[in-house]
């Protein structure tokens, strides 16, 4: 027996859904249940395959440009991927933050020269002419403790190095960027007291929030 599964007519309409956050803030996970709950294509960020994440947290100057461009192609390729699916994606973290949080974040903390940001920024310019924004935009915010904790839980040993000021700069950046986003619609969820994997309301909670965002979107 087959079942067809009915979609609002706004819902046929989205193509791109984005979850932005810092390092363990939960954008993988929710991506995952979001995906299952409405029928999207989740497009995971590249970590357990990408060559270079566990060499930069334990040299983060020799690694950093590294990682940043092939972070950057990486997200380039979902773009086009995204754009080139009549399916709906959800997407675990955004070109947007390459650029603007994490080569940034590494810029000025002198982990990448003046000379190889500027590369890095005329490639990134180049890309972005050719970027579409996504339909709708989620920024999951969250404090260290609560980052710090994510990060301890899922136990990704290369993670055990990072330093706690890596991870507040990063805030701070996201911040930042977040308050001066105008790229399209964007919803800000806090949560520091959410558990969306546990407590199945508190993921309904974000559930009433998106469809409110997206039912407004096309309204």
């Amino acid at each position: 027996m087959s079942i067809t599964l009915y979609l609002p007519p706004y819902m046929k309409k989205l193509k791109h859904i984005a979850i932005s956050g810092n390092i363990g803030s939960g954008k993988t996970t929710l991506a995952e249940k979001l995906s299952k709950h409405y029928g999207w294509t989740p497009l995971y960020e590249s970590v357990d395959k990408n060559p270079y994440l566990k060499d930069f947290y334990n040299d983060m100057t020799r690694w950093a440009f590294h990682l940043q461009i092939y972070f950057l192609n990486s997200r380039f390729r979902q773009v086009n991927e995204i754009r080139a699916n009549d399916n709906t994606t959800v997407q675990d973290r955004t070109i947007y933050e390459d650029a603007y949080i994490f080569a940034a974040n590494l810029h000025k903390s002198g982990h990448i020269s003046d000379r190889d940001y500027q590369s890095y920024l005329d490639i990134f310019n180049s890309m972005i002419d050719f970027v579409q924004a996504p339909d709708l935009l989620i920024y999951l915010r969250s404090d260290i403790p609560k980052l710090v904790r994510q990060i301890q839980k899922r136990g990704r040993e290369y993670e055990y190095a990072m330093r706690l000021d890596y991870l507040k700069n990063l805030n701070e950046h996201y911040e930042n960027w977040i308050s001066n986003y105008k790229h399209g619609r964007l919803l800000i969820v806090n949560v520091n007291d959410l558990d969306f994997v546990e407590r199945i309301e508190d993921f309904s909670f974000i559930v009433n929030r998106i469809d409110l965002e997206i039912n407004n979107l096309f309204s």
